[in-house]
């Protein structure tokens, strides 16, 4: 069984390799040459390959090398940064908020929500954004605090998780002046005529919209389709096709992308959750958070 390895010994080893040879990172280190190069044996003989081999008149990567040094390089960097923001914590200690936001959701419907916890004092505010399971799992290895999705949480006997309703939002269509002015069909009707952009069907809302359509026997012509839902309306507001939107935002929508509103789709909503790993949270800005109600 090989012997586990000393983050010693890959330091030395990491040396070595930026200085492209043992002498030269014997200097850096102000360290005997026989020393590094010891360390550098006790690294091949724990992880039981070579990692570097003569190339001229100094050391080159072999392909084991060059996997441990790109491990290294990340291990090391993340060192180098740590002093920084350690001083950075302790100079400027507030209140942590971690949020998860599922990829696809509304970014101004995010805001909203968030806008309670926002004018907190000392507020450090992290939002990370991701595919929906892979937040989960952060959640509950505890990395995030709350993770903002558009449905609850599944259940499972493994994790326990619990999903708070933030409220919902009904779906509007949105388009540019000029592009509404080529339909001379009424809404939803002229949704068969124009160009339409839609999220992708990894968001709950592509579902409900799909069987909207169907119900309304209207055939749309999608010509583009995205998993960002700032990137799908930016691209509604150049013009390149009428777009669904959360309706519970659609002041700061007409004001951030001047379009005009066409309609709703009526009995089709989107619904928002803040899910967390207790029954009843104890930070006291994810409280402050559960108890916003979006509509």
């Amino acid at each position: 069984m090989p012997t586990p390895f000393n983050y010693k010994h890959l330091y030395y080893f990491w040396v070595v390799a930026k200085e492209g040879g043992v002498s030269r990172a014997a200097d850096k280190l102000n360290m005997a040459v026989q020393t590094v190069s010891a360390q550098v044996r006790e690294l091949e003989k724990a992880l039981g390959c070579e990692l570097l081999k003569p190339a001229g008149r100094g050391l080159a990567l072999t392909e084991a090398g060059q996997a441990a040094m790109s491990q290294a390089d990340q291990i090391f960097q993340l060192g180098e940064a740590l002093p920084t923001r350690v001083r950075e914590a302790a100079s400027s200690p507030g209140v942590r908020l971690w949020v998860g936001v599922s990829d696809g959701l509304p970014k101004l419907v995010v805001h909203r929500l968030l806008q309670p916890v926002l004018h907190g004092a000392r507020l450090r505010l992290l939002c990370l954004e991701g595919q929906f399971q892979e937040l989960l799992g952060s959640l509950a290895l505890h990395k995030l605090d709350v993770v903002i999705a558009d449905r609850a949480a599944p259940s499972s006997p493994n994790i326990k998780l619990y999903s708070h309703a933030l409220g919902r939002s009904d779906i509007g269509w949105y388009g540019t002046p000029a592009l509404l002015g080529n339909s001379s069909k009424a809404f939803p009707a002229n949704l068969g005529e124009l160009p339409v952009l839609m999220p992708t069907a990894h968001t709950e809302v592509r579902d409900h919209l799909n069987q909207w359509f169907e119900l309304q026997g209207i055939q749309p012509r999608v010509v583009g389709e995205f998993e960002d839902s700032a990137l799908l309306k930016t691209f509604g507001a150049s013009g390149m096709g009428v777009f669904p939107a959360a309706a519970a935002v659609e002041d700061e929508l007409l004001a951030h992308y001047a379009v005009k509103r066409l309609g709703h789709s009526e009995g089709v909503s989107e619904h928002f959750y803040g899910i967390v790993t207790e029954k009843k949270a104890q930070h006291p800005l994810v409280q402050r958070l559960l108890q916003t109600h979006l509509s």
